[in-house]
């Protein structure tokens, strides 16, 4: 693990001291491998001391690394990102022998080939590593290898015993994490503080007996999901290249604390040339979201203009869907620094051929929205939403038309069926009490206010805007259905509190 300088709300301290310090979280730095059953062979690591840190525990955990990891610049909240990467997920973790977790997969906008895990079910994936992904089977290994951490709660092994030889860990985790169910503004140097400390500490890595468990587990788990377990090697060989290639520039993270050691390679070899080859193409949307997050990471300057140059070698030299996606790559880029002509015609370009995307849809509707051109804006995504019915991107692009028309009305009422289709995407919920405002219905926007922030783990604030809402109402029935939901917040708040008091002292 390299050092870095540990930043105000720092999703990257929280990403160091989880992997990097008592938990070596599963920061299986890109690779492709997975555990989630026992399969044959492969010795117990029995059962996680529970009494130590329970489900209940990781999931607080979770959730409070979370809420602060997504105000960091280099999350990713994009809706395409988000609902692809967590789609994989849990199609993965849906295949794993035993109860699935609950299964959140986000992107981090950050070069490096490195993927991680935390508490609570949330697997993180630098874009780097999609970027370097030149298959959706390679990409599925990492992501596979992540969820057999988690589902072989490889993290609680991990961070019970660093309790058992020292609680410094998780007792400066645990007062950072307190901070933040309290609001506390001081919680950003608490964790920097925590993240610095932990960034030290890299000899707790996962063992090599879990890692050879999550190797042989993931390879299961992508085999029963239909992924090409070839994805592996794959993966494994690309991961050993980049490490020869930067030896002296200290680049790749996965190889600086997961070596690629000769025994796991041949091992995964030996498993692969045992199965029936899966010949599963890559879905079209995978070349698109890598395309996308080419430029996500590049943001300006000279990694952008490789970046560009990159894709304009991939849409002369490829063909099909992969030159498509690099004109769409293209076209995010113009979009991204304001050229909309230029963004126009790359999107015209990715089009030909007769080919369709959500996410060029998607980015058509933000362009026409850019321009001011709201009415063509809604007419584009009106079309989109019936052709991509199940796409968030493209849903986020109507209601975006909407309100940028100011038809609130029939944004909120597009919304409400959205979020019976998807009600954990807090975005959606926030979006709605912007529209409720607008209408004036200003306790309604309160609530769903609540429930966004209840989603991304921000309790207290939670409360607060329900006793917001209530005492905005005149409503009996009203009052009475939030003052039941403000108790059971207030009762998760101190339950949560509890379990971390265990641990700060």
């Amino acid at each position: 693990m390299r050092r870095t300088a540990y930043q105000s709300h720092s999703f990257r301290s929280l990403r160091h001291a989880i992997a990097g310090g008592a938990v070596a979280l599963a920061v299986a730095a890109g690779l492709p491998l997975a555990a989630y059953g026992q399969p044959v062979g492969i010795p117990s690591m029995g059962a996680a001391a529970s009494a130590e840190l329970s489900p209940g525990l990781e999931r607080t955990l979770g959730d409070a690394i979370m809420e602060q990891g997504r105000r960091d610049p280099s999350y990713i909240g994009d809706l395409d990102v988000l609902q692809y990467l967590t789609d994989m997920g849990r199609r993965l973790a849906s295949r794993a022998v035993g109860a699935a977790e609950r299964i959140n997969v986000f992107a981090l906008r950050d070069p490096q080939i490195n993927a991680f895990a935390l508490p609570g079910g949330y697997i993180g994936i630098n874009s780097g590593l999609v970027v370097a992904a030149e298959s959706e089977s390679e990409l599925a290994s990492v992501v596979a290898h992540e969820i057999g951490h988690v589902l072989q709660r490889h993290i609680a092994r991990g961070m019970t015993q660093r309790a058992q030889s020292g609680h410094t860990m998780m007792a400066a985790l645990a007062g950072a994490l307190l901070a933040a169910l309290s609001g506390s503004p001081d919680l950003a140097m608490g964790v920097a503080a925590f993240g610095q400390a932990a960034a030290v500490d890299q000899q707790l890595g996962f063992s090599r007996q879990a890692e050879q468990e999550a190797d042989r587990a993931g390879l299961d788990m992508m085999t029963r999901a239909g992924y090409d377990p070839g994805g592996m090697v794959r993966m494994f060989e690309r991961l050993e290249n980049s490490s020869r290639l930067n030896q002296s520039v200290s680049g790749n993270v996965y190889t600086s604390t997961h070596p690629l050691s000769v025994q796991r390679m041949s091992d995964a070899q030996n498993r692969i040339m045992r199965l029936t080859p899966a010949e599963r193409p890559s879905s079209d949307d995978f070349w698109y979201i890598r395309e996308k997050l080419r430029i996500e990471q590049a943001r300006a300057g000279q990694a952008l203009r490789s970046a560009e140059d990159t894709l304009r070698a991939r849409a002369g030299n490829s063909e099909g869907v992969q030159r498509s996606a690099a004109w769409y790559g293209l076209a995010y880029a113009a979009y991204k620094r304001r050229d909309f002509p230029a963004a126009e015609q790359a999107i015209a370009r990715a089009r030909e051929g007769g080919r369709e995307s959500a996410q060029i849809t998607g980015l058509e509707v933000s362009v026409a929205l850019a321009q001011g051109d709201n009415q063509r804006a809604l007419t584009l995504a009106e079309q989109g939403v019936r052709r991509w019915p199940d796409s968030q991107g493209v849903a986020l692009a109507q209601i975006e038309a909407l309100q940028g028309s100011g038809r609130h009305n029939e944004a909120a009422a597009a919304l409400q069926s959205r979020l019976e289709q998807w009600p954990e995407v807090p975005r959606l919920w926030q979006l709605l009490a912007r529209s409720q405002e607008e209408l004036g219905r200003r306790a309604d926007a309160r609530r769903s206010m609540a429930t966004f922030y209840e989603l991304t783990g921000a309790l207290p604030a939670a409360v607060e805007q329900l006793q917001q809402a209530r005492a905005m109402s005149r409503d009996f029935y009203e009052q009475s259905e939030l003052d039941v939901r403000i108790r059971q917040l207030r009762e998760r708040l101190e339950s949560d509190r509890a379990l971390l008091e265990r641990f700060k002292s």
